[in-house]
C-alpha cells in the first residue's frame, strides 16, 4: 500500500490514523501530506494496475480466463491490503491504471471510467463521494461488459466486471467500518 508506507517514509504521518474514514487512500495522502507526496502516491498507486495488465496485453492472449484474472489482481490486492494488515484503499486509482493498461486491447474501459466519473462529479452530483463511486462503478461493469461483449472482448468484459464489483464491494458502509463499528443483528 503505497499510500500507507510512502507518507509514513516522507512526513512521518500514518494516513490511515489521521483521516476521517481510516482509509489509506491517495486522497486522504493529498489532504494530510500535501500535493507532492499525494502525487507521488497517486502515480505509483495508479502504475500498480497499469504495469502488470499492460504487460499482460502485450504478453498474453488477452482473449484467454486467465487475462480476465489479471485484470482483478491488482484491485483486489490493493482492496485487500495484505501488507497492510487487510485494510486496504478503496482501488479508485488501481482501477484507472489497470484501464489505462487495457488501452492496447480495448480502448472503451478507460473511456467510460474517467466519463462517467466526470459526469457524476459535474453533472449528476452526489452529496456522498461514497454513493458517487458506487454509481459510477455499478455503471461501468454493465456499460463495459456490454461494450465488450459487442467486440467480442470477452475476457475484458469479465476482468472490468470484477474489478468494478471489488471497488463496489470496497464502497459500501458495512465494509469500510472498523469491525467494532459493524453491528450484527443475528439471533
Amino acid at each position: 500500500m503505497f499510500c500507507s508506507f510512502v507518507p509514513k517514509a516522507i512526513t512521518r504521518k500514518d494516513v490511515s490514523r489521521l483521516s476521517d474514514d481510516g482509509n489509506p487512500g491517495a486522497f486522504n495522502v493529498f489532504k494530510i501530506c500535501g500535493a507532492k507526496v499525494g502525487c507521488l502516491c497517486l502515480f505509483l498507486d495508479v502504475l500498480k494496475g497499469f504495469a502488470p495488465v499492460l504487460c499482460a496485453s502485450l504478453l498474453m492472449n488477452t482473449e484467454s480466463f486467465w487475462f480476465s484474472l489479471v485484470i482483478a489482481a491488482p484491485v483486489l490486492g490493493h482492496a485487500v491490503g495484505a501488507f497492510n494488515h487487510f485494510r486496504g484503499g478503496k482501488c479508485i486509482a488501481v482501477s484507472f491504471g489497470v484501464a489505462f493498461g487495457l488501452i492496447p486491447v480495448t480502448c472503451w474501459a478507460i473511456v467510460l471510467l474517467a466519463g462517467l466519473y466526470i459526469l457524476f462529479s459535474t453533472v449528476f452530483k452526489f452529496s456522498s463521494n461514497r454513493v458517487r463511486s458506487i454509481t459510477v462503478y455499478a455503471l461501468f461493469a454493465v456499460l463495459s461488459t456490454a461494450v465488450c461483449c459487442v467486440f467480442g472482448q470477452y475476457s475484458c468484459a469479465a476482468g472490468c466486471a470484477a474489478v468494478a464489483l471489488i471497488a463496489i464491494v470496497k464502497h459500501l458502509k458495512v465494509f469500510s467500518q472498523a469491525p467494532s463499528e459493524v453491528v450484527c443483528n443475528d439471533k
